[in-house]
């Protein structure tokens, strides 16, 4: 079998209200991806429904197939459109995202986690994830750096749980984590993917040429960051060759002073053959792999040294968590006293009402301080744990084989 697949991914910027021109734009990447150059289409940040269900519907003569992921409280901002039947799909929510009270960030009321679609390729299972990791918000002081790790990690997992008998596996999307990033690391190795661009300069994020670049950010960096990816990993039966790599959208929508997105659009067309064993590998023929003798290959060993500051990461985040619920508490003791102290307060009539409010404010940071020092702490606890128990395992594992091995 021979296969070339067009496979486009683009953070579409669709908040609504606050997103400037999202409509407009959001008709113009409808209009650029009907043009039928490409098979497989992974779109985040699409809060919208109607925005969904209008971008579907203008596709459906070219990608005719395609399904939204829906979870949190706004939906995941995940879909995906194909130009082969979709045939299954699989949504897995991270176990942390980030604060409910960062109401300017959001990322909690999002819901975010991995997709996965089921693609039928010429009688051919393909696997195509959708994710979009938290944001760094502060490079500074990153205080969701920890939830990415996880998140990048957990992504990882399940990629490798759930890629079965699919000859091919692909991860397009806003990842938010740059290739010198420790999440990039956690990732790539535990995923075993390849990342499918050649060129390090490349940027799909505060680049210079795009419309919504802040004018600080251009002149400080004028390449941008890149932080959108596609991944890609084939089974051992299967060669995937990356034949071309681009950002395909013009940098203004025609007739407009205006990029399509804050994102640049990334582009990946893939030849899928198959292939033939090898002497040194031994067909499974249980699930059509080809697996190696060799027990540790060179990328896990990398993997190693990253999981062992993943895990790292993880038990400062814990012990960070323990003085947040000491400072939590010490806030509502604090508090407390102070409303009681007001309770007999004697208060001139024309100061009554403010009076009232100054002690329901204060009633308020008391329940606050209270929720986050121990329902919040204990599902962050619990859901940092998770990750960090399930990066031991495996690091034990790797450990263990690298001592056989040696």
């Amino acid at each position: 079998m021979s296969v070339e697949l067009n496979i486009l991914t683009l953070n579409v910027w669709g908040i609504p209200y606050i997103s400037d021109d999202r409509e407009t734009r959001i008709n113009s990447i409808s209009t650029e991806l009907s043009s039928g150059k490409y098979d497989i289409v992974s779109l985040q940040e699409v809060w919208s429904q109607n925005d969904y269900n209008s971008i579907k519907q203008n596709l459906e003569t070219v990608l005719p197939f395609s399904h939204y992921f829906y979870s949190g409280v706004m939906g995941a901002g995940l879909c995906v459109l194909s130009k082969y039947p979709i045939i299954g799909a699989l949504f897995h929510a991270w176990s942390v995202n980030g604060y409910f009270h960062r109401i300017q960030h959001a990322d909690w009321f999002g819901g975010k986690g991995v997709g996965l679609c089921k693609i039928l390729v010429n009688g051919h299972l393909v696997h195509l994830y959708n994710a979009h990791l938290h944001a760094e918000y502060d490079i500074e002081n990153d205080e969701y750096k920890t939830h990415r790790v996880i998140q990048a990690f957990d992504t990882a997992q399940f990629i490798e749980e759930t890629r079965g008998n699919s000859i091919l596996q692909i991860l397009a999307g806003d990842l938010n984590t740059q290739p010198q990033d420790i999440s990039y690391k956690v990732l790539l190795y535990n995923s075993k993917m390849i990342d499918s661009c050649p060129d390090e300069n490349i940027g799909t994020n505060e680049c210079k040429h795009n419309s919504y670049t802040p004018k600080m950010l251009a002149e400080k960096n004028p390449i941008g960051i890149r932080i959108d990816h596609i991944f890609i990993r084939s089974s051992d039966l299967y060669d995937a060759q990356i034949v071309e790599y681009s950002l395909p959208l013009p940098e203004r929508i025609p007739d407009m002073k205006i990029s399509y997105s804050d994102h640049e659009a990334v582009m990946t067309k893939i030849k899928l053959t198959s292939k033939q064993c090898s002497s040194d590998k031994l067909v499974d023929d249980k699930n059509g792999y080809c697996q190696k003798q060799n027990p540790l290959e060179l990328s896990e060993l990398k993997t190693i040294t990253v999981l062992q500051e993943c895990v790292h990461l993880c038990e400062t985040s814990l012990h960070k968590l323990k003085t947040d619920r000491i400072l939590y508490f010490s806030i509502a003791i604090f508090v407390t006293f102070l409303l009681l102290a007001l309770v007999d307060y004697s208060v001139p009539v024309g100061f009554k009402t403010l009076y009232l409010l100054l002690k329901f404010i204060l009633f308020g940071i008391v329940l606050f301080a209270l929720f986050m020092g121990t329902l919040w702490n204990y599902i962050e606890r619990n859901g940092i744990l998770s990750g960090k128990t399930s990066m031991e395992i495996k690091l034990l594992r790797l450990e263990e084989l690298e001592l056989e091995f040696n």
